[in-house]
Formats: C-alpha cells, structure tokens, sequence
C-alpha cells in the first residue's frame, strides 16, 4: 500500500468557489496511487470543501446567493463577531457544509462525475490564506 501527503497553500481573494480540482489531480497523479483514494481536509473553521458543478459557474454564485440569504452578515443573532460581521456566518455555512470529503482514485484518477469538480469555499469577506491537506492511500 502507498500513501502520500501533500498540503496545498491557496490564496483566496475573499468570499467565493475556487477550484482545486487541477491540484488534486496533479497531486494523484504524482502520488502513483492507481486505485485507493483521496482524502481533501481544510484547516480552518471559516471555510469549506465540496464537489459541485464545473461547467457552469452560475450555480456556484447561486449558491452563495443561496447561502447570504441562509446566512446573513451582520445578523444580530450572532454575539460572535470578533473579527467583524461575517465572522459567526462564516463558522455556520462551514459547519452546514463540510471540511473534508473523500473521492475515490481508479486508473490513477478521480473518479469525478462528467461535471463535478472539486472546490474551496471561502466564507470570509477578506482575502485569507488557506491550507488544504490531501492524502491519498491505495495502490
């Protein structure tokens, strides 16, 4: 069995869906795993991972506009807001998303869907700098 770590640095421009699927595949591709999987973690609190559409960016900005109305900045429910107003609704629609997803490798590949790509999303306002570990295992 082989195993391979690697941590992406990616730096955001502020709210938005930015694609790592060419990251990941390059990543496999260079681990030499042909079947096993890989496993996408972000390590921080105020962000987020998912498989979504990548063809049209219409439903990433759906989503988000999805998400501002679910979620509001400067909602006065919050009382956590030590770095400003979209600091609490950034936690929340990384806690109602996820932090790591898991995509299976055949072939050498990710088994991806004909339009599926792989994606932070960055829930903060600001520019942030964000890490993003990948492992894959197999063989």
């Amino acid at each position: 069995m082989k195993q391979a770590l690697h941590e992406v640095n990616l730096a955001t421009k502020g709210r938005g869906i930015y694609d790592l699927t060419r990251n990941a595949e390059s990543f496999v591709s260079e681990s030499g795993i042909s079947l096993g999987f890989l496993t996408a973690h972000v390590k921080h609190t105020s962000a987020s991972l998912l498989i979504q559409e990548n063809a049209d960016p219409e439903v990433r900005r759906d989503l988000e506009r999805f998400f501002s109305r679910l979620c509001p900045d400067g909602d006065r429910l919050f009382r956590h807001t030590c770095e400003g107003p979209d600091d609490m609704p950034a936690h929340v629609r990384s806690a109602l998303t996820c932090v790591n997803t898991t995509i299976p490798i055949s072939e050498g590949r990710l088994m991806l869907g004909t339009w599926q790509g792989l994606f932070l999303w960055e829930h903060r306002t600001a520019p942030h700098q964000r890490r993003i570990c990948l492992y894959s295992c197999g063989e």
